[in-house]
């Protein structure tokens, strides 16, 4: 097997503070989730307190989804080029620059601008594991790795129910001046904690394949994330995918004859790192249905035979030991990935998450199976989205981890997309309660279907070959370099 070579930073005074930057790094993440989840409950008021559709308001969720999968491998870049830090700073900026606008806006139009601002943020994320790769003792990585994937669900789970207890008392302006009180903190601790690194690929900004994978996956969201109101075979759906189609096939060839891609496609379709992606697709797919699924089911009326009748408030309660669960996991994961590989916590965590799914199915008569089926998928999830960083980051280059990350997010956004699409469509089939409420078959259809993706997910991982890493030598790469390392 051909060897790669990564370089590592040195043991320095600033490592005695590893602990308070994956603290800060992790409640950065955290705050992203939760931008991202609490305006989901709020949406059946919505069009209602903005004089709009419910259409339109779903808006207020897919164009923050748009934004973050063209932004991400963008300021993922840019954050390997300039300075990881410095991206994360940009990003908390337009995170409060769209809560603030938010917050003292009473115009759809204005609300819409600002979720898109907020869409900036998830770039943070990928941005954050690949910090604490530069910074960070190697015992300690993968703890943090797989605690900084796991907010993207915490934060999901909490947010669920904050949203309820800040919105039902003062208010949907007082969600958005909630987020803005934690953007302020979450920067200033960024700037106080968070060291630049000295890790960078300096060099020309590819803006031409910038645009065209802005234009692609604008085009390719769109089309799954709407599919399920135009119709798969409408106009404009079919439109949205051959925008995508011809936008990618152009961008393609441009980034292999391109002497500084936006995005390495010779390393993404390194073995290690195309089976990973295709990992996290499926990974995507499974902890969307985890989130949506069992909040619908949570908050259906009991009359229907259905679900459970529970508030807002209720319901995100009942989800958070889930994610209680994420943050317990995260050393568990990192202790099975230091003694068998990433691969194996990878295959682990989605045969997991495929058997919660099972569970689901055949224990959802009362509240408590419920909880115990959510339970073993938040297991799952967590060891599995712990383990795809850090496959990522043994298969690229240390110049590149910020990119690679950033792409294995939008794939995994992608995954994420197709499962709305899904939900949309298999919960409209089949409903009860004169058509308002999705049926026991279509729920038990969609926990079906994220079972067999999770099974999938586990079989691409045994395909991913095992690798070890080993240091093979002590010579300096560079101004602020350490030890070379191979993986093997």
């Amino acid at each position: 097997m051909t060897a790669t070579t990564t370089a590592v930073k040195p043991e320095g005074p600033r490592r005695s503070g590893a602990g308070a930057v994956v603290l800060v790094l992790a409640l950065c993440g955290t705050a992203v989730s939760l931008m991202q989840t609490v305006v989901v409950p709020l949406l059946p008021d919505f069009p209602g307190l903005l004089d709009t559709s419910p259409d339109n308001a779903s808006w207020l969720v897919t164009v923050t989804l748009l934004t973050s999968a063209v932004t991400t491998p963008i300021m993922s870049r840019l954050a390997d080029m300039h300075g990881k830090r410095r991206m994360i700073v940009v990003s908390l900026v337009a995170l409060l620059c769209g809560s603030l606008l938010g917050a003292t806006s009473d115009s759809f139009a204005l609300l819409i601008v600002a979720r898109l601002l907020q869409g900036f943020a998830p770039a943070l994320i990928p941005i954050g594991i690949s910090t604490m790769r530069d910074e960070l003792p190697p015992g300690k990585i993968g703890g943090a790795v797989a605690l900084m994937s796991a907010t993207l669900a915490i934060g999901g789970a909490v947010g669920l129910p904050l949203s309820g207890l800040i919105y039902e008392p003062f208010g949907w302006h007082a969600v958005f001046w909630a987020s803005v009180v934690m953007s302020v903190g979450m920067l200033a601790l960024v700037l106080l904690v968070v060291p630049e690194s000295g890790v960078s690929t300096p060099g020309r900004f590819d803006w031409l394949g910038a645009v065209l994978i802005s234009i692609a996956l604008t085009a390719l969201l769109l089309g799954i994330s709407k599919s399920g109101t135009w119709g798969w075979t409408s106009p404009w759906t079919l439109l949205s995918f051959t925008v995508a189609t011809l936008s990618f096939a152009v961008w393609a060839p441009w980034e292999l004859r391109t002497g500084e891609p936006l995005v390495d496609l010779r390393t993404s379709a390194r073995r290690p790192v195309l089976l990973t992606n295709i990992a996290s697709l499926l990974a995507g797919f499974v902890m969307f249905n985890y989130m949506f699924v069992a909040t619908q089911q949570l908050q259906i009326p009991v009359e229907t035979g259905v679900g459970f009748g529970l508030g807002v408030t209720e319901a995100g309660l009942v989800m958070l030991p889930g994610g209680v669960l994420m943050v317990l996991m995260a050393p568990v994961s990192a202790f099975i990935t230091r003694r068998f590989g990433a691969r194996i916590t990878l295959i682990g965590g989605l045969s997991i998450t495929g058997l919660g799914y099972v569970v689901r199915v055949l224990l959802d008569g009362s509240l408590v199976e419920l909880v115990v089926g959510i339970s073993i998928v938040s297991v799952g999830i967590a060891m599995s989205f712990a383990a795809m960083p850090v496959l990522i980051m043994q298969s690229v280059p240390v110049g590149g981890t910020a990119a690679a990350n950033g792409l294995n997010t939008v794939v995994r956004s992608i995954g994420t997309s197709t499962c709305s699409a899904t939900i949309a469509a298999l919960l409209t089939a089949g409903a009860v309660g004169n058509g308002t409420y999705p049926s026991e078959a279509a729920f038990h259809a969609m926990s079906w279907l994220a079972a067999i993706a999770a099974f999938l997910g586990a079989a691409v991982g045994f395909l991913i070959p095992a690798r070890t890493v080993t240091v093979v030598a002590a010579r300096a790469v560079g101004p602020d370099r350490g030890p070379l390392v191979r993986v093997s």
